[in-house]
């Protein structure tokens, strides 16, 4: 256990459904559950398989899972070192305030060290005020030199 109670570990066959759950919960949060395409067996499949295209720290109060860090790594750039990208960082709302999220980003952070990473990227919706405070207390910072730009496959009709 860590100091605030928190156990911070990578999530196993055990943890799927309460991961998959809080990816839920997320996509509710950030409105986009109506796309939302995740299930337990992509999971499993991506995440625990063979080759993970993925990984998730859970942070364990208990039997409970109160947060996850979803994370990927690119494995290297111009500086031919990797980068990790935390694509989500999520608190259920009753573990809020606790330390947990503190704990998951901690644990990302330490991992990107661990590996070599020359960064830890992340993306804040624009009006997510308390997770650009959360950031910035961790010593993050908006990236001004980059604009994030997207160009959605899916298929037109």
């Amino acid at each position: 256990m860590s100091a605030d109670g928190f156990q911070i570990r990578p999530f196993t066959h055990n943890d799927v459904e309460a991961v998959w759950t809080l990816m839920r919960a997320l996509a509710v949060f950030e409105g986009y559950i109506d796309t939302f395409a995740v299930t337990p067996d992509d999971l499993r499949l991506h995440g625990l398989g063979a080759a993970p295209a993925f990984g998730v720290f859970v942070a364990a109060k208990g039997e409970a899972l109160a947060g996850i860090a979803v994370h990927y790594r690119i494995p290297w750039t111009y500086d031919l070192k990797p980068v990790v990208v935390l694509k989500e960082l999520f608190v259920a709302e009753e573990y809020r305030g606790q330390g947990a999220g503190q704990a998951l980003f901690a644990h990302v952070r330490a991992h990107a060290a661990a590996i070599g990473a020359s960064a830890l990227r992340w993306t804040v919706l624009p009006d997510n005020v308390a997770a650009k405070r959360f950031y910035a207390g961790q010593g993050g910072a908006c990236d001004a030199d980059w604009e994030h730009w997207t160009l959605p496959l899916q298929a037109r009709i």
